[in-house]
Formats: structure tokens, C-alpha cells, sequence
């Protein structure tokens, strides 16, 4: 596996891209978190709660309802950075919506963002944890 994605750069996020849409991919329940690069704040939505394929309507819906201009998706690595079976899983998912999609997908390290969550005492801690790894997204642009 590869290590672990590297902050996009501004060359790597165009300008045009101001309203984002993010995901803490699980396989059960995938966390989704609403932001935009003006404020680099965001909003935790409403988990989607789907298995599979099943998935991919629920987020088209979403995707309709908020018209961003790219996606983030969270990819989970051990501590020591190492690869594990969920980064090969949310990086599949990330081609997934680059595919179905046609938008920008860019991919964020999210190292220890569920339990973030917890600590903060987040009833959602999926969608809590997609609000945490936009913000880290957004952080990163300049």
C-alpha cells in the first residue's frame, strides 16, 4: 500500500473549488460533513446508513441537495502510517466517486478522527469524525 496521502496543494485544488462534501467511509455507516474553503468550517449531516452499493444513491442525493464543487473522503492508516484492509477500502470508495461522479475526490489522512469524535462526545461520531477530517482538509488550503 501506498503511505499516506499528502495535503493537496494549490495546484492540486483549484480555486473554483469552494464547497466540499465529506465522507468517513465505513462499511455500515458512511459519515458525511458539509464545508466550504471560505469559512474552512464545517457541518456534520446526517450519517448514511447503507451497506455496499446501497450507499451510492443515498450520497447521489446528497450530492444533488448540496452541489458541491469536490469531494473528500478520509482514508484510515495505522499509527505508524502503515496501509491496513480500510485503506485499500476508502480508497476504492474515493475511485468510486471520482467514477460515478465525475467531481474531484481528494483524499485526507485521517488518523485518529473517530476518536476525536468520542472525545469530544459527538452523539454521531461518523458524521463528527467527516466534520473533523474536512476541517482538516480545509486547514490545509492556502
Amino acid at each position: 500500500m501506498s503511505a499516506p496521502a499528502a495535503a493537496p496543494t494549490t495546484l492540486e485544488v483549484p480555486a473554483h473549488c469552494q464547497m466540499f462534501l465529506a465522507f468517513d467511509f465505513g462499511l455500515k455507516r458512511t459519515g458525511v460533513a458539509t464545508g466550504n474553503r471560505i469559512t474552512r468550517s464545517a457541518t456534520p449531516q446526517a450519517t448514511i446508513n447503507a451497506e455496499g452499493d446501497a450507499r451510492f444513491p443515498l450520497i447521489a442525493q446528497r450530492l444533488k441537495e448540496w452541489q458541491p464543487d469536490a469531494l473528500v473522503v478520509g482514508v484510515p492508516y495505522h499509527p505508524d502510517g502503515a496501509a491496513h484492509e480500510n485503506t485499500a477500502r476508502a480508497l476504492k470508495f474515493a475511485r468510486q466517486l471520482r467514477g460515478r461522479h465525475g467531481l474531484p475526490v481528494f483524499e485526507v489522512d485521517e488518523r485518529y478522527s473517530t476518536t476525536e469524535a468520542h472525545s469530544l462526545g459527538a452523539k454521531d461520531a461518523d458524521a463528527a469524525s467527516a466534520c473533523i477530517i474536512l476541517e482538516q482538509f480545509l486547514r490545509s488550503l492556502p
